[in-house]
């Protein structure tokens, strides 16, 4: 509702996207990363790639910003050179819900590879089938088959 307490010309909510800064031992890794996610997803592709600029305090052609989907969702990432303030943790992940065994087992061969695994494929009491774990890249991801619920 407006001020006036009338529900005409409602403003659209915002948008939210998450946003992925590749920091410290990740850096001048963002592009890459955004290739190597929109090619293990379906329905995903790379929006745009903005490079810096001549005059700017970062190498010409070095990645300022890019947009991509993933599976229709929509997420950004920029680079920054600095310490690992900025760094990647556990305690924010991608939940991906997987729609098969074949699906997860397809995306956490492919995602965990040169990453660490926290909670390793496998049935657990509230899954099917569920892997926890950050790829190469920082970027920390649950993977899940749910269980069917009644």
């Amino acid at each position: 509702m407006n001020p006036s307490g009338s529900t005409k010309n409602r403003a659209e909510p915002p948008t939210i996207t998450t946003f992925l800064t590749f920091s410290a031992a990740q850096y001048g890794k963002a592009e890459e990363a955004i290739q190597f996610y929109v090619s293990l997803f379906p329905d995903s592709q790379v929006e745009y790639l903005e490079r810096h600029g001549e005059g700017e305090h970062v190498p010409v052609g070095e990645l300022r910003r890019g947009a991509f989907t993933l599976a229709g969702q929509r997420f950004m990432a920029t680079e920054t050179e600095g310490d690992d303030r900025f760094a990647f943790t556990p305690a924010f992940s991608l939940y991906v819900a997987c729609h098969s065994a074949e699906e997860l087992t397809r995306l956490f061969t492919g995602l965990s590879k040169g990453g660490k695994v926290h909670m390793p494929l496998g049935p657990y009491p509230s899954s099917q089938l569920f892997a926890w774990f950050d790829d190469k890249y920082g970027i920390s991801w649950q993977l899940e088959l749910p269980k069917i619920r009644e």
